[in-house]
């Protein structure tokens, strides 16, 4: 087996190929939303620039939002559980929604507002793959509005695709793929849409661009990951002098309280003389 190198999950690649190739995107967006793909009119990708001082972002979000018939879709990759995706993905489903509207406009103009969130974890306690929420009424189920839409798709629970009917199967399948040889079934599968997809993959992933961009990406999130490490380390050791000159005031001798903090002697010692 043949290793990726990097994924369709990872972000910087996956906003790559999709903004540089639109027709996929819409091909992939018509799937997720199991809308035909010929019924789409009006298409545009709304933020399709990486700007290259986000990418070391605690919050940075390399997702594609764009108009589609009207609709305000944004697709985002996922790829770590951070136990808040819900709580995230709510607070852009509302935050897209608001501002979707222009000042001095009447609300009933407010767009249907979709996120869909592919996931490389479960998220939720069933067995499908695809959870769509809405806004319904609890006990008689009926729907207040149609307005506000979240869909998530988990990528361990998807089964195995077994043609080239199962498209949207198949596109999800894009994602999960760790080998090439996965890469390659999926063109034996799915035909024309997955070679096409393919290709893109191997075409953006050997640029320069995003090599550039996705060694950006990797250099600061170390550089944010060493941050915090010193930062705990610190506070560890802060914490171990707290205690330390709690024993010092019960008259613990030095060697027993550099034992059981793991400062130096010298440490304690210093500590003994504040």
């Amino acid at each position: 087996m043949t290793k990726l190198e990097y994924t369709f999950k990872t972000d910087t690649l996956f906003k790559m190929i999709f903004v540089k190739y639109p027709d996929l995107l819409k091909r992939l967006v018509a799937e997720l939303l199991a809308i035909r793909v010929e019924s789409i009119g009006k298409f545009s990708i709304k933020n399709p620039e990486i700007p290259p001082e986000i990418l070391g972002g605690k919050f940075c979000r390399l997702d594609i939002l764009m108009d589609v018939d009207g609709r305000h879709v944004d697709l985002e990759i996922q790829v770590g559980d951070e136990d808040n995706y819900v709580d995230r993905s709510l607070y852009y489903l509302t935050r897209e929604h608001s501002a979707a509207l222009g000042e001095g406009q009447d609300y009933s103009l407010l767009p249907r507002t979709i996120i869909i969130s592919i996931l490389a974890f479960n998220l939720f306690p069933c067995e499908e793959f695809n959870s769509e929420y809405r806004m319904l009424e609890v006990t008689r189920r009926t729907q207040l509005s149609d307005k506000l839409c979240l869909q998530y798709f988990e990528l361990k629970k998807l089964p195995k695709v077994a043609n080239a009917n199962d498209k949207l199967k198949l596109w999800l399948a894009l994602f999960k793929a760790t080998t090439e040889e996965e890469l390659e079934n999926l063109v034996s599968i799915g035909g024309e849409d997955m070679a096409q997809a393919v290709e893109a993959y191997h075409s953006v992933s050997a640029t320069e661009e995003f090599r550039m961009l996705e060694r950006m990406r990797q250099d600061m999130r170390n550089n944010e990951v060493t941050a915090l490490n010193h930062a705990r380390r610190e506070g560890i050791k802060q914490g171990m002098q707290i205690i330390a000159r709690n024993m010092i005031d019960m008259g613990i001798d030095a060697d027993t309280i550099a034992k059981a903090t793991g400062l130096f002697i010298d440490d304690v010692l210093r500590l003994h003389g504040e």
